[in-house]
């Protein structure tokens, strides 16, 4: 029963695997997945924008509109792009699979590792900027805002491992309150903007009392900025699958929907921006500004603001669509762990998912959710992808040169032009603000990545069957039995060695020599006839003597013939009574996994576990497996209560921003930990 309740809550009960082509979303429900990254950063952009040029005083203020109107420039050709990448991949895999599969491994893997990075720094910036609207509109919750953006990536982590139709319906009630609100936000705005003068700038110079002077690199480097508003715009391409057929003409159609309006919004703020004199500060962003502006701090000003705040924090929904879907063809490909390619209950890549939340959720509280923070290591990893994306479609239209290939070559390569001097911006406007970090990073996961393939390359190698013959029978079998004593737990252990060999020998080593004797006399009774030897343990180690002992075997016995250890191993009926015993099993199968060997000899590891019944419980007859799990379940449910009920005692009594900090840590490691033991459960049972 708990075990129902709590995945129905969380995640939903599980889904078969023949539901998965029900689980695929219409153009409606995929706007409000794949695009809220690419709609998000309009409430953004422009104050990136602005935060530049201001240090340029007015005459810099005035060149925000042009900016933002050669950004929606690029904007349209990478949009353009991208649906021709659509349409010619209509599988999936955005960059990655393009650069892969036209420009060869490296220039794939660079692309993998770029957009990879990309959607960690998606979830970190989208939610950052969300709990800076929030604490825009409640200036009170300033202090509290890493604890909120933690929570708030635990929020939307839960809502994907839901899966992918269901969180569309949540997201879609957001997004779309935000493209009315904005959409209203503008219209409103230019109806009374346009035939009136701007209102005039209020800025102050720098602690020098000037102004930096107006530069093409001033004008560069907030051009480079301004670019975040094209984050995103890939994450269609990349999530072709999860449309309902025909996917790649869905796919298309919704993002030519993205492209009008992200360009729409984004040069509408900017224009509002100017035309209200509006500067930008820490303790209010530009769109609360203008909406404030615009509606005053009416009902309209705060609907603003919470849809600005929701789109911006569900935005990390996009990330959380795509990582896992790419972290899974990675896999695929050997360059990803496996586990990464496994769906879970609800038919998503849930590893991906929890791995993509405990990332964003270290980087957010790193930089102390700080948007301007994490804005310089954005915008690389984006326009790199760009760039080898477009590349690879230019050598795609050139090698297969098909109906057409001429027009599309020149539109994808205007566009690997455009995004490639993007790159080249972005690159020299913010390395040394923190774009070296990215630059570093990038080749790291590239080599780790192909390490990773090569050690699958060798598995691979080393578990072909090619050129190997079948091996002889078993002609002699050794058992090693290592026990702490004599009891009910072992004897199941003793009975099951001798069903496997004649050639048995139990293993003690002596610690206590009053037990030591206490156990020989026991073993006259006791021992099955199977012989005892004790090993000297001159430094009370438990492991050390048993490991030199089987080492010992492998020159008496031969490295050719098979060795059997059947370890006894007593399960305590609660689980925090696991922390009460030494767990001497468990320590000897840890050193035995991970000793090197030398040899071909056989060494098998068995466990014969002896269950302990709850005190007073009767026998019962037998109704089946249990749900495995239940109780860590519930201990860490509890623990997250009183976590978030310690929060709220923090918020309102004013405790040390340290301590909030620390307790919204703690609950996104207690979110990823419920994802890991519900999927283990669903492994199990």
């Amino acid at each position: 029963m708990a075990r129902a309740i709590l995945k129905r809550v969380l995640i939903g009960p599980p889904l078969a695997t023949s539901q998965l082509i029900h689980e695929r979303v219409t153009k409606f429900k995929g706007l409000a997945v794949f695009s809220s990254d690419a709609l998000s950063s309009t409430a953004y952009a422009t104050e990136e924008i602005l935060i530049v040029l201001v240090a340029g005083g007015a005459a810099a203020m005035a060149l925000a509109l042009p900016v933002a109107m050669a950004i929606a420039t690029v904007l349209a050709i990478v949009a353009f792009s991208y649906y021709q990448t659509i349409h010619a991949y209509p599988s999936g895999g955005g960059a990655y699979i393009v650069a892969h599969d036209n420009l060869g491994l490296w220039p794939g893997l660079i692309a993998a590792a770029a957009l990879l990075i990309d959607y960690v720094l998606t979830v970190s910036v989208s939610v950052s900027s969300g709990i800076a609207a929030v604490t825009s509109a409640v200036p009170a919750l300033q202090s509290s805002r890493v604890v909120l953006a933690l929570l708030a990536i635990a929020l939307v982590a839960t809502l994907n491992l839901r899966g992918v139709r269901e969180s569309a319906t949540i997201f879609a009630l957001p997004t779309y309150l935000f493209i009315a609100s904005l959409g209203l936000t503008v219209l409103v705005g230019l109806w009374r903007a346009v035939g009136h003068a701007p209102v005039p700038l209020q800025i102050e110079a720098t602690g020098t009392g000037t102004f930096a002077p107006l530069t093409i690199f001033l004008i560069l480097k907030a051009f480079a900025s301004g670019s975040t508003a094209m984050t995103g715009v890939e994450a269609i391409s990349n999530g072709i699958p999860a449309f309902k057929p025909p996917e790649s003409r869905n796919a298309g159609v919704t993002l030519i929907w993205m492209a009008v309006i992200l360009g729409t919004f984004f040069l509408g703020v900017t224009f509002l921006a100017r035309a209200f004199g509006i500067v930008p500060n820490e303790n209010e962003t530009v769109i609360s500004q203008i909406a404030r502006h615009i509606f005053g701090t009416g009902a309209m000003y705060f609907t603003v603001q919470a849809a600005t705040a929701l789109i911006l924090i569900l935005a990390a929904n996009t990330s959380f669509a795509d990582f896992p879907r790419l972290s899974s063809i990675l896999a695929r490909d050997g360059f990803l762990p496996r586990q990464l390619s496994n769906l879970g209950d609800r038919l998503v890549f849930a590893n991906g998912i929890v791995v993509l939340a405990l990332i964003s959720g270290l980087l957010v509280f790193i930089f102390g959710a700080s948007t301007h923070n994490l804005i310089p290591l954005y915008a690389v990893g984006v326009f790199l992808s760009f760039t080898l994306s477009q590349t690879g479609m230019v050598r795609r239209w050139w090698t297969q040169r098909g109906p057409g290939w001429t027009r599309n070559l020149v539109i994808n390569g205007i566009g690997a032009i455009a995004t490639g001097i993007v790159l080249i911006v972005v690159v020299q406007a913010k390395f040394a603000l923190g774009a070296w970090i990215v630059a570093i990073l990038i080749p790291t996961y590239v080599a780790v990545m192909y390490k990773i393939h090569q050690h699958y390359d060798e598995v691979r190698r080393e578990l072909s069957l090619e050129g190997v013959h079948l091996p002889p029978p078993i002609r002699h079998h050794k058992v090693v039995v290592p026990v702490s004593g004599i009891h009910r737990g072992v004897l199941p252990a003793l009975r099951y060695a001798k069903s496997l060999s004649d050639d048995v020998t139990a293993v003690m080593v002596d610690i206590n020599p009053i037990r030591t004797q206490e156990v020989r006399e026991k073993w006259e009774r006791w021992g099955m006839d199977i012989p005892l030897r004790v090993l000297p343990s001159e430094y009370r180690s438990m492991v050390e003597p048993l490991i030199r002992y089987l080492e010992g075997l492998e020159w008496e016995l031969g490295f050719d013939e098979p060795l059997t250890l059947v370890l006894p191993e007593f399960v305590p009926a609660k689980m925090w009574h696991f922390f009460l015993h030494g767990q001497n099993a468990l320590m000897l199968k840890i050193a035995l996994y991970f000793q090197r060997r030398q040899g071909s000899r056989i060494t098998v590891v068995t466990d014969v576990p002896y269950y302990f019944k709850p005190r007073g419980a009767a026998a019962a007859p037998f109704e089946g497996p249990r749900a495995p799990l239940v109780a860590p379940i519930a201990t860490l449910m509890a623990l997250l209560v009183g976590v978030g009920v310690m929060f709220v005692v923090a918020l309102s009594h004013g405790w040390p921003v340290v301590f909030e900090e620390v307790l919204g840590v703690i609950a996104i490691l207690i979110v990823a930990a419920l994802f890991f033991l519900l999927l283990l459960r669903s492994i199990v049972t």
